[in-house]
């Protein structure tokens, strides 16, 4: 029989090339001894509570008032929550079915190019002299402002 320790584990070699792992005597104690003051010291301390001082209710009303607000807006946020996913939900149906409507609009027939009206060449002359004419006008209005913002500075 042969032992090799480790630092928790003892490793005991059996005759036929058996072998077992035993944990040490000391370090079982140990670790049973630590589980139990932790189990024993956490207990009382999360269930702990101040006593009311004589007097004062038992109840404290600004505590529940407090739960009672939190629980409030809780459910204020789940119903804007919905309300949200409704909109959503909303808008993604309506888009799906202006999709569908112009997709089943028939489409508008190709209007051919209106032509102009043909006119004789005394016409075609009045017009551009026309145009001419109110080009003119326009400059002259243009420069007058064009003038004063070209003004010298002294």
């Amino acid at each position: 029989m042969t032992r090799s320790r480790g630092l928790l584990w003892t490793t005991v070699t059996l005759g036929l090339g058996r072998r077992r792992a035993h944990l040490e005597g000391m370090t079982v104690a140990r670790i049973l001894a630590a589980a139990v003051v932790l189990a024993v010291s956490a207990g009382p301390a999360l269930a702990q509570d101040w006593p009311p001082r004589p007097g004062a209710p038992a109840v404290d009303h600004h505590r529940y008032q407090a739960d009672r607000h939190r629980a409030e807006m809780d459910r204020l946020r789940a119903r804007a929550d919905q309300r949200e996913a409704l909109a959503r939900q909303l808008e993604f149906e309506t888009r799906l079915n202006r999709q569908r409507i112009e997709a089943a609009r028939q489409p508008e027939p190709v209007q051919p190019p209106a032509w102009r009206a043909l006119r004789t060449p005394e016409e075609e002359r009045a017009a551009r002299e026309a145009a001419t004419r109110r080009r003119q006008s326009t400059t002259a209005g243009v420069s007058q402002i064009d003038d004063w913002l070209d003004r010298s500075r002294d």
